[in-house]
């Protein structure tokens, strides 16, 4: 029998990374039905390191929420889980998973990951309380999520950037669980020095009520 998740990965250029993230998802017990790489136009072994793992190949243009979609709408599972490219599962995320099904009408919700970075721990404890505070989610946390919502809401946009701060302003809070299995991403694009004022203010905005796209492009700002 077949597990319920489609994992979808969308690449550029990730022959470095891809193998820890295929590893990660390897721990799955039966969950994973398919796994598919929605490469950008790789230069490098990307394509062949995902075909030798076994994944269904897509090709697309080099815009994330784009290959979002376009593996979307090819997707056999039940259940869709997003990830960023170089993302890697925590032990035990199978098991949590699991216990997510279980929730009493589970098709209607959404989950994310625990984030935890390869290093900088100051940007790692802004990035959490910042999530945990305004209930605002990083692309970074990946998105599962089951079919029947993903359709309900109209899945992600066609949009050049903010695709997750977007889909998760459509999933809404009541409907979004935070899992506690971490998923490890890399701090390389995040500053090692936020500024605390900043960080407050982007607390304080989310409290307010502020747009989740606003309050992403906001932390964007923050992170450059």
């Amino acid at each position: 029998m077949t597990g319920p998740i489609t994992v979808i990965i969308p690449t550029l250029n990730a022959a470095r990374q891809l193998p820890r993230t295929l590893a990660s998802l390897s721990r799955a017990d039966g969950l994973i039905r398919e796994v598919i790489v929605a490469d950008g136009g790789s230069r490098d072994a990307t394509l062949d390191i995902a075909e030798a793992a076994g994944c269904t190949l897509i090709s697309g243009e080099p815009n994330r929420a784009r290959l979002f979609r376009l593996a979307a709408a090819q997707a056999k599972g039940r259940w869709l889980l997003f990830l960023h490219q170089g993302a890697v599962l925590g032990d035990g995320w199978s098991d949590e998973v699991q216990n997510f099904f279980a929730m009493p009408d589970v098709r209607r919700r959404a989950a994310v990951f625990r984030l935890a970075f390869a290093g900088s721990r100051r940007a790692l404890f802004w990035a959490r309380l910042r999530t945990r505070l305004t209930k605002l989610p990083r692309g970074d946390q990946g998105l599962l999520i089951s079919r029947f919502l993903y359709d309900a809401i109209g899945g992600y946009q066609d949009l050049k950037e903010f695709e997750d701060a977007d889909i998760i302003r459509r999933v809404g809070a009541k409907r979004l669980v935070f899992l506690k299995t971490e998923i490890v991403a890399s701090a390389s694009r995040y500053k090692r020095r936020e500024g605390i004022g900043r960080s407050m203010a982007l607390i304080a905005r989310g409290w307010l009520g502020a747009d989740p796209v606003d309050l992403a492009r906001a932390q964007r700002s923050a992170t450059r």
